[in-house]
């Protein structure tokens, strides 16, 4: 609808302020997901730079400029993720950071499932790899 209406693509700030006001409208009997909206935000220069954002159950946005986690094992996300996060890491290096705080707080909360896919976006392409975890 947005690209019908505005004649262009939608930019991942924009779609994470929509699904903010969504969620929001929502407070009262809240959709039970704490969305994570990641892309590449065009500059007014030409370029492109990466987005993250999350939110909670009511639409609350959270922006960062180093990274975002959500779900039922967030806090071990957040211990793990900010011991191994660097700036400005290669492709690689990031999925490999990703994979093991991932695979470390599954391993720690049983609501969190049995494995994870991982979207790694470059100015170039969007890698995807499925990770499995423990299965006891």
């Amino acid at each position: 609808m947005y690209t019908i209406k505005e004649e262009r693509e939608i930019e991942p700030q924009t779609f994470a302020q929509l699904v903010s006001s969504t969620l929001y409208e929502r407070r009262f009997g809240p959709y039970f997901i704490e969305p994570v909206i990641a892309g590449m935000q065009r500059l007014p220069s030409g370029g492109y730079e990466p987005f993250i954002a999350a939110t909670d159950l009511i639409g609350c946005l959270n922006f960062a400029k180093d990274f975002v986690v959500a779900g039922t094992a967030s806090e071990k996300l957040f211990g793990v993720a900010e011991g191994l996060w660097e700036p400005d890491m290669e492709a690689d290096d990031l999925f490999e950071t990703i994979s093991q705080t991932l695979l470390n707080a599954v391993d720690r909360d049983a609501f969190s499932g049995w494995g994870a896919v991982v979207h790694v976006i470059t100015k170039d392409k969007v890698v995807t790899r499925t990770l499995k975890g423990r299965m006891d």
